[in-house]
């Protein structure tokens, strides 16, 4: 995949990528921010790296603006999230077919530029690429992820409860990403 460049109105670069490990103290820094300010993850904060890498990564990307990560999104193989089931029973499909979008977040001094579509944009075209269907779900308090992910084209597939901490349960909106073009 090639970078993506954009250059705002100020003249300023923001460019989309693959993200590298050297990017991983970046984004976790950002991820504290966005936590800081979203409540956005309900959990990984306190070891943010790890967050940042889950076991079946596919692939990932970051946001750069000036130097710093102001953003990032990742594709991961299905682990049993209830948005790949849902998807699985309503479309006879197989897993080996699903990615599961996740860790999509941009750090609130970078918002309303788009980051967070282009990201998405960026996982879209990857899975396009390899014949996948992305699954994800939302916190439903996470008002603006649901607008941007519904604004893509995104199917809702449902509802679920989202269990984290311990003993911790939050409603989450299943998705499914645009049908592939023909």
């Amino acid at each position: 995949m090639r970078n993506e460049m954009h250059r705002d109105a100020a003249g300023q670069t923001t460019t989309i990528r693959p993200r590298t490990e050297a990017d991983l103290p970046g984004a976790a820094a950002a991820l504290v921010a966005v936590h800081a300010v979203d409540g956005y993850p309900v959990e990984g904060v306190d070891a943010p790296l790890e967050w940042l890498s889950p076991a079946g990564v596919l692939q990932a990307w970051v946001a750069e603006k000036g130097g710093e990560i102001v953003g990032h999104a990742m594709l991961s193989r299905p682990q049993g999230e209830d948005a790949v089931e849902m998807w699985l029973e309503q479309s006879g499909d197989t897993a080996d077919h699903v990615a599961v979008g996740a860790r999509l977040f941009i750090a609130p001094e970078a918002r309303g530029e788009g980051l967070g579509e282009r990201l998405m944009r960026t996982g879209f075209d990857y899975a396009r690429d390899h014949r996948l269907r992305v699954v994800l779900d939302v916190m439903t308090k996470d008002k603006t992820a649901i607008r941007l992910y519904e604004r893509l084209g995104m199917q809702r597939l449902g509802t679920a409860r989202h269990a984290y901490g311990e003993g911790q349960e939050i409603d989450a909106v299943c998705y499914v990403s645009p049908a592939p073009e023909a």
